[in-house]
């Protein structure tokens, strides 16, 4: 998949997600995070596109963010990242070079379990990659969704966390048993796509779009750029200036339209992630999300 047709694809489904106002003011250039660090108290984080590019870090970003916390910044991770046990994200980071406290890492898994609710006793499908596990998800009832057309009729509702291993086969078993039986639909990974190495790859929001078309189904979406997740990590930060609040991220769709739906600044990142090699300041325009500072790299 582009660039261009992930841009597209985003703005397809634009009445799935938040509506804000245009923005009538621009945005400011700046070459890095520290051009504007004296503006903000607290930097929330994107990580695919902002930390690193699959399994690599991007160059310069633990130093830039060991030097942020080190002038007294709350440097907070707010990701996507649904389809990896937290345990294992942090590893991850660790591994790349990054020091975070693991409460200082809010993730649209954790989102996605907050909002279960008084819906943990049900049976689930669940569309994951069974090599990751399910530490953090001992305490549901799961059934993993593969090519059992029998285990999909059985659950009463569906979680969509990791895509890796995700088929065709598998989401034409999934919306046929949904056009038979309705049940919920939670999406923990709102992604249509990631960026790696080479390419996107395709994340679960691209297939809670497809059924919901397909299907009439509503899905309830945990994660950029819906509140839930920035919800949470406020409650972590505690009692913080909002307008000290910086949201960084590589997707105008997800990490920039999610920092404008709960009313703090944003910066994209343009040379990195969702945007390399491409024009940002055109879809920008294009899609009237607007960050308030376009950043060539953190």
């Amino acid at each position: 998949m582009s660039t261009e047709t992930a841009f597209e694809a985003y703005e397809s489904v634009r009445d799935r997600l938040p509506v804000v106002r245009p923005s009538a003011a621009g945005f400011q250039r700046v070459a890095t995070l520290a051009d504007i660090a004296d503006v903000f108290d607290v930097f929330l984080l994107d990580a695919f596109g902002v930390l690193n590019i699959g399994e690599a870090a991007i160059p310069g970003t633990p130093e830039r963010i060991a030097n942020l916390k080190a002038a007294g910044k709350r440097v907070l991770v707010v990701s996507n990242a649904a389809g990896f046990p937290h345990a294992a994200l942090m590893e991850k980071y660790s591994r790349l070079g990054y020091d975070f406290a693991p409460e200082d890492v809010i993730t649209s898994r954790v989102t996605l379990l907050a909002g279960l609710n008084g819906r943990k006793n049900l049976h689930w499908g669940l569309m994951a990659t069974r090599s990751t596990g399910l530490r953090d998800l001992e305490d549901l009832t799961l059934t993993y969704l593969e090519e059992d057309p029998a285990a999909y009729d059985a659950v009463e509702g569906f979680l969509l966390v990791g895509s890796a291993a995700w088929t065709e086969e598998r989401q034409a078993l999934l919306e046929n048993a949904l056009r038979k039986h309705p049940r919920p639909v939670l999406v923990g990974n709102p992604d249509i796509v990631a960026p790696r190495e080479t390419g996107f790859s395709v994340e679960p929001g691209h297939f809670a779009h497809r059924l919901a078309d397909r299907t009439g189904i509503s899905p309830e979406f945990y994660g950029k750029p819906f509140p839930d997740i920035f919800d949470l990590a406020f409650k972590r930060l505690g009692n913080v200036d909002r307008s000290r609040v910086l949201m960084v991220g590589d997707s105008l769709h997800t990490d920039i339209l999610g920092a404008r739906t709960v009313g703090i600044a944003s910066a994209l990142v343009a040379d990195y992630g969702f945007f390399a090699g491409q024009d940002a300041e055109k879809a920008v325009l294009a899609s009237g999300i607007v960050p308030d500072f376009i950043v060539e790299r953190p």
